[in-house]
Order: C-alpha cells, then sequence, then structure tokens
C-alpha cells in the first residue's frame, strides 16, 4: 500500500511517532499499568475494551477485533486513505514525503490537467445531451428526471470520430489520450473512445471527475456499458460510481446497496434511496468494499437470481472475509430473473425492494447455503467435504468474535471440534521442485507460529536466532516467513510491532501477522528469551538432513544422497 512512498520512509516514520499520542489526539486515554484503555470507537460499548500498547506501537479491541497500528486507526476512524495519513503524520514530524519520479511536482500538476480537461470533456457532453432528442427521450423512458441528470451531470457522446478534437483543439490530445477519452488503434489511428452513448461521470470523494462510463441507447448492441481504462487518476478497482453524490447528500450512512449498474444508482437514488453505489463493470474489489465499511457498517449487494448472479455473488464473498470484522454485516441480495434494481423500482416501487432487501441472506447465511448446496451432512463424507472447503475460506477471515462464531457454527455442522477446526494453516510458498515427503512435521506448525508470535510480541528475540538462510529448506508451513521475519529485525533492532505490521501491510503474509499480534504470549518478560532459544532449538529437529528426517524420508520409499548417508554414518553425539 505504500505504493509510490520508499517503505523505508514508512517504516522511519513509524519509528518517530506515538500511537498513544496519535490515538489519544481522537479519543481520551486512560492509563491503566503499562498500557492504556478506552471504549472502543469501531463499535457500542459501556465497558472499555480498546486497549493501546505503547511497547508494541499497537492498538486491539477484545470486543470486536479492530486492531492495527497509527496508520491503520487513522485510516478505519480518520477515514483518510493511506497516503493521507502518512502525510499527515509526517507533516506532523516535520518530515516531507519523498515521491518517486513519477509523482514529482510536474506529475502532480500534469494530473491536475487531467481533472481540468475532463470537466471540461463532462461540460460538452451535457451540452450534446441538451441538443440530442433521442438521447433525451431515452433517459425520459428509463424514468430519469431532469433534476437527476443535472445532479449526476448525464450528458452524451454523439456520433463521430473526432467530436473531442475538434471541441477541445489539437493542444488537448496528448491530455485526451492519457485521460482515456481518445484511443489508438493497431494502425495508428487516434478516435473517441465514447461515442452515441450516454455518458455518466464519475467523480472521487472530493468530486473530481477522474473518468466515465458510457451506456449505449440501441438494446441490442454490444457492449452494452463501456467505462474508462486506468489512467494516472483513475482505477477501477479502487472507485465506485455515486459514492461522491451519495456522500454529498447524506452526512450519516447506515449501509451502502452495491449495484451493478450506473442506471440502477440514479434510479434508487430518485426513490429516495440515496445510499448505492455501482462497480465499474467488474466485481468489488478489497479496497472498494473497505471504503465503503469506513463510511457505514452494511453493505447489501445486489445480484440477478441466475447462474451468473450467483458466481458473481460467490466472488464478492470470497473476497469480502478478509474485510469482514465485528461490527461489519453484509447481505446478499438475489433479485427474480430478469429483474435489476432499476426495473424493481419502476415496476414495484421502493417498499419491495426495500423488503426484499430486508429478507436478503446474511454473510454466514450464504456462505454456508452456498457450500451445502451439493452435500450430503448426514454422511461423514459430507461433512468431512464442507469441513475441507470451508475451513480454508474461514481462514482469511480476521481474529474477533464473528470468526469465532463462523468457526463455532462448522464445528457444529461437521460434528468436529472447534479445537481441530482453529488450527492455522501458514500462507507458505509451495515448492514445485521439491517432491513434498508425508511426516507427522505438518503437526510441528504451532513450534513455527509460536516462534513468529514470540518475535512479534519482543522483536529483540531476533538477535538469538543463528542459521536462518537454512529455514525455508524445512518445507515447514512458515519457515520461510518466520526467516524473513528474523532478517528484517536483525537488520532493525529497535523495531517495534507496528513497523512489522506496516512493513507486510500488502505482503501476503500480512493479514496472518495480524492475527497472530493479536494474541499474547502467557509468560512473563524475563522468561521470554529462554522460551525462544528453546523453541528455535527443537526447530533444528525438522531440518531436511536431520537424520530422524532422513530415516521417515527412507521409510517412505525415498533412497538416500551421498551426503545423507554420511550423516546416518556419524555417531550420534555428532548429530
Amino acid at each position: 500500500m505504500a505504493g509510490l512512498i520508499p517503505q523505508s520512509f514508512i517504516d522511519d516514520l513509524l519509528s518517530r511517532i506515538d500511537i498513544v499520542e496519535v490515538i489519544d489526539s481522537h479519543i481520551p486515554l486512560k492509563k491503566t499499568g503499562r498500557e492504556y484503555n478506552a471504549c472502543c470507537p469501531f463499535h457500542s460499548e459501556k465497558t472499555p475494551s480498546f486497549t493501546v500498547s505503547p511497547a508494541k506501537q499497537f492498538y486491539h479491541c477484545f470486543g470486536c477485533g479492530a486492531s492495527g497500528t497509527a496508520i491503520t486507526f487513522l485510516m478505519e476512524y480518520g477515514r483518510m486513505d493511506f497516503v493521507e495519513v502518512i502525510e499527515s503524520l509526517a507533516s506532523q514530524q516535520g518530515m516531507e514525503v519523498p515521491r518517486r519520479q513519477c509523482q514529482s511536482s510536474g506529475a502532480r500538476q500534469t494530473n491536475q490537467g487531467l481533472y481540468d480537461l475532463l470537466e471540461q470533456v463532462s461540460a460538452y457532453y451535457h451540452q450534446q445531451l441538451k441538443h440530442n432528442r433521442t438521447a433525451i427521450d431515452y433517459l425520459k423512458n428509463r424514468g430519469i428526471s431532469g433534476e437527476s441528470a443535472a445532479e449526476y451531470s448525464l450528458g452524451y457522446a454523439p456520433p463521430g470520430w473526432n467530436n473531442l478534437i475538434r471541441d477541445q483543439g489539437m493542444g488537448k490530445r496528448s491530455g485526451l489520450l492519457k485521460s482515456g477519452m481518445l484511443a489508438k488503434n493497431n494502425n495508428g489511428d487516434i478516435y473517441d473512445r465514447f461515442r452515441e452513448r450516454i455518458m455518466f461521470p464519475i467523480r472521487d470523494r472530493r468530486g473530481r471527475i477522474i473518468g466515465f462510463g458510457g451506456r449505449i441507447i440501441e438494446q441490442d448492441a454490444a457492449a452494452k456499458y463501456l467505462n474508462s481504462p486506468d489512467t494516472p487518476i483513475f482505477h477501477k478497482g479502487r472507485e465506485l460510481y455515486g459514492l461522491y453524490e451519495a456522500l454529498k447528500a447524506t452526512r450519516k450512512l447506515k449501509s451502502f446497496y452495491v449495484v451493478e449498474g450506473y442506471m440502477d444508482v440514479i434510479t434508487l437514488a430518485q426513490s429516495g434511496m440515496r445510499n448505492a453505489v455501482a462497480t465499474m463493470g467488474t466485481a468489488i474489489t478489497q479496497d472498494q468494499m473497505k471504503k465503503l465499511l469506513k463510511i457505514a457498517p452494511e453493505i447489501v449487494f445486489c445480484f440477478d437470481g441466475d447462474r451468473a448472479g450467483r458466481s458473481a455473488a460467490w466472488r464478492a464473498l470470497e473476497s469480502a472475509l478478509p474485510v469482514m470484522r465485528d461490527g461489519h454485516m453484509m447481505r446478499f441480495l438475489f433479485l427474480p430473473d430478469g429483474e435489476d434494481p432499476d426495473s424493481m423500482i419502476r415496476q414495484y416501487g421502493k417498499a419491495k425492494f426495500e423488503r426484499l432487501a430486508g429478507e436478503s441472506q446474511t454473510l454466514s447465511e450464504y456462505f454456508f447455503n452456498y457450500l451445502e448446496a451439493d452435500i450430503n451432512l448426514s454422511t461423514l463424507d459430507g461433512r468431512s467435504q464442507l469441513a475441507r472447503q470451508a475451513q480454508p475460506l474461514l481462514q482469511k477471515l480476521p481474529g474477533g468474535v464473528f470468526n469465532d462464531l463462523m468457526l463455532s457454527e462448522l464445528a457444529e455442522r461437521t460434528q468436529l471440534s472447534a479445537e481441530r477446526l482453529t488450527e492455522i494453516t501458514l500462507p507458505e510458498q509451495k515448492s514445485a521442485s521439491t517432491k513434498p515427503i508425508r511426516t507427522d512435521l505438518q503437526k510441528k506448525t504451532p513450534i513455527v507460529r509460536h516462534l513468529i508470535t514470540l518475535l512479534l510480541q519482543q522483536p529483540t528475540l531476533a538477535r538469538l536466532a543463528h542459521d536462518i538462510d537454512d529455514l525455508p529448506q524445512y518445507n515447514l508451513p512458515g519457515t520461510t516467513l518466520l526467516a524473513e521475519l528474523i532478517s528484517f529485525l536483525q537488520n532493525r533492532p529497535n523495531t517495534h510491532l507496528g513497523v512489522i505490521l506496516e512493513h507486510w501491510r500488502d505482503n501476503k503474509y500480512g493479514t496472518y501477522l495480524s492475527r497472530l499480534a493479536q494474541y499474547p504470549v502467557e509468560l512473563e518478560e524475563h522468561r521470554l528469551e529462554a522460551e525462544f532459544t528453546d523453541t528455535f532449538r527443537q526447530l533444528g529437529k525438522y531440518h531436511p538432513l536431520h537424520p530422524n528426517r532422513i530415516l521417515e524420508k527412507i521409510k517412505q520409499g525415498f533412497s538416500p544422497t551421498d551426503e545423507e548417508k554420511n550423516i546416518l554414518r556419524q555417531p550420534a553425539s555428532d548429530q
């Protein structure tokens, strides 16, 4: 997530700020022993369960499971994006945020020029709409009022291949290309990307136009919707159509409807439902969900009831699991075949749509209903199949009450113990060149997990580790991460937990480390060194060249190498 900000700068920034000061400036903290407490700002409670650790530079709520660093807190509580948080914290520390080449002042000026240019293009399309009877009649037939057309700045791209060049002039050609308004074919010919379409300007949260969506008027035409490509100021996976207008219309939103079409957004808004947004013709992303959940605690996904709609719904659920924190609610609304929110509102009215939304499936209901659709839970095989399919998905959930409840529900349905289901599988890299050996080593994952947890609790323990280059060869889940973490900490002897979590924020291990950081080590501080040393020594038994490992390999029919034979010939005292 650091993007164009160097990771080294973020690490340095975190080493200078104090999470207690950052959070206390927003919610009052009370010192309790070595930590600070408060009522959690992310859910309603009367007894404080929100804890801030100055030693770890980490916060955690034992009620809803919210946790993270000072950066995470400002993103979640202050509804700021990552770059805004870094710039704000850096300014407080008198630090200048370094930028890579494409974020120079010249680049930022270029981006501002693109915003200005797209405003001019939008004005041109809006004028074209006013003088095109066919486009006006189409919008009227779809029930779009003149007030809505003005609020959403709707426009029309007329027929022709070079309308924008004629309107803006040849001097704007480069900007029109960079903003995606012009396209280039294989022959190098440049032409208008949007033609004979109703135009929907897409705005960011600040209200700046960053791209367009265009809808064809002819019902039987291919490519019903066409969107701007990704540009320096527009990224499909991060933005949501209608979000700016929703925030402008309603100060405090309790929920969002996520729909597929821009017309759906406008029709729902006209009916008084000002909380609808749409994706950019693609599946909803985690970035988009996080953006919505920072504003409102509930998301209702609206899908067609056909096969394609249900397939899209399951993809949305899989993306939603890692962002499903306690206090959040996600529902899945499947509309009757052939209907979309636009047609439902126009044919049946707002009341019926809201009734259907109230009857929609919660994430947990849809999760188990989907997985159990073709499974017979009255058989051992069926329950085993459900456990195999559900467990890897539930491991994506952040720690917290919802996670525990989902695991308990799975345990009840499969008749397995909750303890068996809660075993954590590390996101280890798979080696295509090494044939796996079936041993009991997979049961030893807690050793690796325990070492990582100790390092998160006390990063200075990394100095006690040695021979870490061999760790990835152990063929144990988590050893690659363990080696990376130890190396990182040995090179940064004064690092705290906050720096660790931010360093791995966008890494595949980030979620796993955040989950482990929530669980305290039940050991007195003076015993941590001995615990780490003893555990690390135990790990040595699983080195690929340890005699026990070689013997296990031979028992399974593998031929030992010459090196392995020499090791087995050595006296036990040398092994």
